[in-house]
């Protein structure tokens, strides 16, 4: 979450760079093509570009960014974590230009939209997978609270079937309508409810 101490232990309260930092450097010595996720904010979105260099240095495979998603902890901070979109574009150029010029450098995975144009592009052509949380529910997607079956009771193909009957349930498609315009609805991600 940044290319410095600081800035990564500022967002991460109780977390180490250091100790991250070393253990992927573990992962990449041992042959595991780890891939760096780098979550932009406010904060560390002037950082990107010394994070790629960092990235690459420590032999990730793929570097994987964004716009942040309006989910979580940060759904909770928008107001003070999100960056601008002229802040994240400016990121997004550096990050490119630091790429272009970075010789064996991690591939660049950087994707294109924000959490709710992801509903609203998922409701149109879902995923094909299963998004199975901690509880053993199945869910549509991180963003959505609706859980479409239990798989510590179904099998994971009565699972598909009810997700994918899901996605179709009028619930979902208001949702994500709404979502849109009310921010708000975006807290209960991480919620599951029977649909």
């Amino acid at each position: 979450d940044g290319a410095k101490a600081e800035t990564h232990d500022a967002l991460r309260p109780g977390g180490s760079f250091k100790g991250a930092l070393e253990s992927f450097k573990r992962l990449a010595k041992r042959g595991l093509a780890p891939e760096w996720v780098f979550i932009p904010t406010r904060t560390n979105a002037g950082e990107i570009a010394d994070a790629y260099a960092l990235a690459a240095d420590a032999g990730a495979r793929t570097f994987v960014t964004g716009p942040l998603m309006r989910l979580g902890r940060a759904a909770r901070a928008w107001d003070s974590l999100a960056a601008s979109e002229e802040e994240w574009r400016e990121a997004e150029e550096s990050l490119r230009a630091r790429a272009a010029v970075t010789r064996g450098g991690p591939k660049l995975s950087i994707y294109p939209w924000g959490i709710q144009q992801e509903m609203v592009s998922r409701l149109e052509s879902p995923q094909a997978m299963i998004l199975v949380v901690p509880n053993g529910r199945a869910k549509l997607l991180n963003a959505l609270p609706f859980a479409a079956a239990d798989l510590k009771t179904k099998t994971l193909a009565e699972g598909w079937k009810a997700v994918v009957r899901a996605w179709k349930n009028p619930q979902v498609k208001d949702f994500i309508a709404r979502a849109q315009t009310d921010a708000s609805l975006l807290l209960h991600a991480n919620e599951c409810w029977d649909i």
